[in-house]
């Protein structure tokens, strides 16, 4: 058998010396603490064009670690993200995480409602008193990021909400209604590209931050 790196602390040390070379080659220079999150997002996908698609508006990441390290909650519109980020780290921090997608009660007032239950979910979450300086990640529903912006027009205050939805239907038009947005910070993915994947990503990017580690801290 071909001789291969199984130490994880290489993995990762290799990996981002991989993707840092390649950012550079292609004449990208990325300032931090932005730097670190689009460099997280890469190597989740292996996607190097969301070095180019990745926006937010000025002062959003470090609103994010503001709220993280106030011990804030992180609320997410499907599971398959809440499952992904470092509940541990998040605890640490003293954070909380939220997704109420799977609820009877969502799946009830959805279906009553006429809308999906990512959307139905975020509704519930603003209902319960949750938004306000929280960290909203959404990475799979357009229609929930569509629920968020319609919050914060009703006056709801999240620190930073993370609108990176994948898909063909309402998902660039999602995202550019949230750049429109001026009184939340915001960060987002420009186009059909998005996704669970990347969602998480990012949130455990502004974790490793908060905690003042770095990508190449191993969970």
């Amino acid at each position: 058998m071909t001789d291969y790196i199984q130490s994880p602390v290489a993995i990762a040390a290799d990996s981002f010396a991989i993707i840092r070379s390649e950012l550079r080659a292609a004449g990208y220079q990325l300032e931090p603490p932005l730097a670190a999150v689009i460099e997280r997002i890469i190597h989740s996908t292996a996607d190097f064009d969301f070095a180019k698609i990745t926006q937010t508006s000025p002062g959003a990441v470090e609103a994010g670690l503001r709220a993280l390290r106030s011990g804030c909650s992180v609320i997410t519109d499907v599971r398959m993200v809440q499952v992904g980020i470092s509940t541990a780290r998040l605890a640490a921090l003293g954070g909380n995480l939220h997704c109420f997608v799977a609820d009877d009660l969502t799946r009830q007032r959805a279906e009553a409602a006429g809308v999906t239950r990512s959307a139905m979910g975020i509704r519930l979450a603003a209902e319960q008193g949750l938004l306000g300086n929280s960290v909203i990640a959404i990475g799979n529903a357009p229609t929930a990021l569509y629920e968020v912006i319609r919050c914060i027009e009703a006056g709801f205050r999240p620190a930073l909400v993370i609108g990176v939805p994948v898909g063909f239907v309402s998902t660039a038009e999602s995202k550019e209604a949230l750049q429109q947005v001026t009184a939340v910070p915001w960060l987002v993915t420009t186009g059909r590209k998005g996704g669970s994947t990347v969602a998480v990503a990012i949130v455990n990017a502004l974790l490793r931050l908060a905690a003042g580690g770095s990508n190449l801290d191993v969970d």
